[in-house]
């Protein structure tokens, strides 16, 4: 199994930055992909952004792509999820998810492990 902890959500203002971390535990980060997902009050999880186990291959929801940045640090065990532009409609509970078998990235369903969650509040 591993051990997921978010850190780094809080308010933040429209058109701002926050940076999300992600560190694992466990078994070893290299071996399986990692995605972040999100969840509004009132809304059904959503897929936000995902990355392979090397970090070379990257996929994005359609409504963060170009502003939001997916990578991974595997000699420290950390995903990061850089958020910029930040608008209202971001704001939610973010989730990290780590995915063993590389399955579909976009179904949460894939993942095996999921951490407690950082809240992300952006106002406008």
């Amino acid at each position: 199994q591993v051990l997921l902890v978010e850190s780094g959500g809080g308010l933040v203002q429209a058109g701002g930055s926050l940076r999300l971390s992600c560190a694992a535990s466990g078994r070893t980060f290299s071996t399986y992909d990692m995605g972040w997902f999100r969840q509004a009050p009132g809304k059904e999880r959503e897929f936000v952004a995902a990355i392979s186990r090397g970090g070379g291959v990257t996929s994005y929801a359609d409504s963060v792509k170009g502003r939001f940045t997916i990578s991974r640090d595997n000699a420290k065990n950390m995903v990061y999820l850089q958020l910029t532009s930040l608008k209202p409609e971001d704001t939610a509970v973010y989730y990290c998810a780590a995915n063993f078998l590389g399955r579909a990235w976009a179904n949460g369903n894939s993942y095996d492990s999921w951490g407690q969650g950082t809240q992300v509040t952006v106002s406008s």
